[in-house]
């Protein structure tokens, strides 16, 4: 990790790895625990595995969805590892301008209570990170991240 481009968040998910990789991988699970709520996702395409879509929407009123995510997937390595970037969309052309550009990696090992989740989440200059950093990354990632936990550790 370089602490000047990079963001990172570690946490200890008390469910075993497939139960945190299907939260992943499910469309219908992700769209429970992708945005903070009481914000709703919805999952538009989800195709885990390099170069598959990875396309949600957000409402804050649950009617209205608007844009939230447009990415692209770059590994899927079952039960290991996903990542993703926004540094390309789903139909793998040059993102937006007023996107985060970032590359996250999200890591799933064995830990004596559950899964040891790790998030790794790249960026290309510092002031990219700060502007991360800013909109909310902690709050934002360890809030799903709690949410995650919450649903996995709920289908143990």
């Amino acid at each position: 990790m370089n602490p000047d481009l990079d963001l990172a968040l570690d946490r200890v998910i008390r469910a075993p790895r497939a139960a945190v990789w299907r939260a992943w991988t499910d469309p219908d699970r992700l769209a429970r625990w992708w945005v903070p709520a009481p914000s709703r996702c919805r999952v538009e395409r989800l195709e885990v595995r390099p170069g598959g879509a990875f396309v949600t929407r957000l409402s804050d009123d649950g009617d209205v969805f608007g844009p939230h995510l447009d990415a692209a997937f770059l590994a899927a390595d079952e039960l290991r590892r996903i990542a993703f970037t926004t540094a390309i969309d789903s139909t793998w052309r040059p993102a937006d301008a007023g996107v985060i550009v970032m590359t996250a990696e999200i890591t799933l090992a064995d830990h004596p209570d559950g899964t040891d989740y790790r998030v790794l989440v790249r960026h290309g200059d510092p002031t990219s990170r700060e502007r991360h950093e800013k909109l909310g990354f902690t709050d934002g990632w360890g809030t799903v991240t709690a949410q995650l936990a919450a649903l996995a550790e709920g289908e143990r």
